[in-house]
C-alpha cells in the first residue's frame, strides 16, 4: 500500500492558512546537556522570578518537544509524543520566547554593568515606553547578540529534531500498526486541545536547566528584532528593579500570531488525519517544525512578503 502523504500534508498545510514558517534553518548547535555545569560569567545578573517562570516555560517546552524520540513503536508512542507536543500555549510560549531573551541577555556582564551606571531618572518609564530605548545602553549590542544567539540555537535544534519526526512518518509506514486508524480520533484531539490550554507546569530542576541552557548559546550579530528588543528592555527593566513595568513588552504581535497559527494548524491537522502515521506527521510539522520557525523568525527582521508552508515536497 503506498501512501501519498506528502500530497496530504501540502494540501492541509494550505487549507491550514499557514503562513511563512518554512523551517528551513540549518541545524547549529543542540541544547546544552541536563548535566552540564551552570556557570553564569561573572557581573551577569540573574532574572526576577517572574521573568524566570515565563523564561522556563519556554525553555521547558523546546527541551521536552526536542527529546521526542522520532523511533515510534506502537500507537502509545505517537500519543505520547503528541502530548509532548501540544504542550504549550501559543499566548504563553510567545511571552516566554521575549523572557527567555531576556534571561540570555542579562548573562552580558557588560550590559549589566551599564545599566547600573546609566540608571537615573526616568530610564525606566522610556524603555517600557519604547523597548528600542535599551539598545542605547552599555553593552546593549552585545547582549542582543546573546539574546539572538539563545533563540536561535533553540529554534534551530527543534528544528533538526522535527525533521526527524517528519521523516518518521514516512518510514514508519514499514509497520503495520502505523496504518491503522486512530481509535477514537475526536477524544484524542480533545485531549491534545486541554494539554495546549493548561500550558507550563514547573518541575524540580527548571531554573537551573534555564539559566544552563543561556550560559553559553553563542551569539548572532545583526540588527536587533522586536522580540530581541523586547527582551533587551525586559533586561534592563530586571536590573533596574522596574520588572512591573515590563508586562506589555512581553507580547509580540508577528511571533504571537506564527505560534498561534502552528497551534490551529496542528488542531486541523488532527482533525484530518487517519492513520497514526499522519498523526506523527502533524506531530512532526506542526507541533515541531512550525515552533521552531517561529522561534528562529523571531531572531530576524520582518519579511517583505508571505510565503506558503510547502511541507510536503
Amino acid at each position: 500500500m503506498t501512501s501519498n502523504i506528502g500530497h496530504w500534508g501540502l494540501a492541509l498545510a494550505t487549507a491550514a492558512g499557514c503562513a511563512a514558517i518554512l523551517a528551513g534553518c540549518a541545524s547549529g548547535g543542540g541544547r546544552v546537556s541536563a548535566k552540564a555545569p551552570e556557570r553564569a560569567p561573572s557581573g551577569a545578573a540573574r532574572a526576577d522570578r517572574g521573568l524566570e517562570g515565563r523564561a522556563s516555560a519556554f525553555e521547558s517546552f523546546m527541551r521536552k518537544a526536542g527529546a521526542i524520540d522520532a523511533g515510534f513503536s506502537g500507537p502509545a508512542d505517537v500519543a505520547a509524543a503528541l502530548q509532548v507536543g501540544a504542550g504549550y500555549d501559543p499566548q504563553e510560549l510567545q511571552a516566554g520566547m521575549v523572557a527567555y531573551a531576556a534571561v540570555a541577555a542579562l548573562q552580558e556582564p557588560r550590559f549589566v554593568d551599564g545599566v547600573r551606571r546609566a540608571s537615573r531618572g526616568d530610564l525606566a518609564r522610556r524603555i517600557a515606553a519604547d523597548p528600542a530605548a535599551a539598545l542605547a545602553l552599555p553593552g546593549a549590542e552585545a547582549a542582543a547578540a546573546r539574546a539572538g544567539g539563545a533563540l536561535a540555537r533553540q529554534g534551530d535544534a527543534l528544528a533538526t529534531d522535527g525533521r526527524k519526526v517528519k521523516q518518521a512518518a514516512y518510514s514508519v509506514q514499514k509497520h503495520g500498526w502505523s496504518k491503522q486508524k486512530v481509535v477514537n480520533a475526536p477524544a484524542r484531539l480533545a485531549r491534545v486541545k486541554a494539554i495546549s490550554a493548561t500550558g507550563y507546569r514547573p518541575a524540580a530542576g527548571d531554573q537551573a536547566q534555564l539559566y544552563r541552557a543561556v550560559a553559553d548559546s553563542g551569539r548572532r550579530s545583526g540588527a536587533p528584532s522586536p522580540v530581541i528588543q523586547r527582551g533587551v528592555a525586559l533586561a534592563a527593566l530586571s536590573v533596574l528593579g522596574e520588572e512591573g513595568r515590563g508586562k506589555a513588552l512581553m507580547s509580540e504581535a508577528r511571533s504571537g500570531m506564527c505560534l498561534k497559527m502552528a497551534k490551529l494548524n496542528l488542531y486541523q491537522c488532527l482533525a484530518s488525519a487517519g492513520p497514526h502515521y499522519e498523526d506523527v506527521y502533524c506531530l512532526g510539522v506542526h507541533a515541531m517544525l512550525e515552533p521552531a520557525s517561529c522561534v528562529t523568525d523571531a531572531v530576524k527582521g520582518p519579511k517583505a512578503g508571505v510565503q506558503k508552508a510547502n511541507w510536503g515536497r
